[in-house]
């Protein structure tokens, strides 16, 4: 029998904590109806960096976020801190 894996966050893929979310790749006002587990910070980041337009258009495409400057800088930065770290968020710059 294997041992069970630790759920992961979507964008950031670092094991997740206590406080969980679940955000919509392809968001629910563009008719999106499935979720993936995200951090609260890493769930912020990508709503400070896309539009809901631009969600939509990159639709389940993790790589696609994660190839944007912003993204990938904040995916290395968090990458270090523990599950239920909480910092404030900046949008794009």
């Amino acid at each position: 029998m294997s041992e069970p894996v630790d759920p992961a966050c979507w964008l950031c893929e670092r094991r997740l904590g206590r406080k969980v979310q679940h955000h919509h790749p392809v968001p629910k006002a563009k008719k999106g109806r499935v979720t993936v587990p995200v951090h609260p910070i890493c769930h912020r980041a990508i709503h400070a960096n896309f539009s809901n337009a631009e969600l939509a258009r990159i639709g389940e495409d993790r790589g696609a976020l994660l190839a944007h400057p912003s993204i990938a800088k904040f995916v290395r930065w968090v990458a270090d801190k523990p599950p239920d770290f909480h910092a404030p968020t900046r949008g794009p710059r």
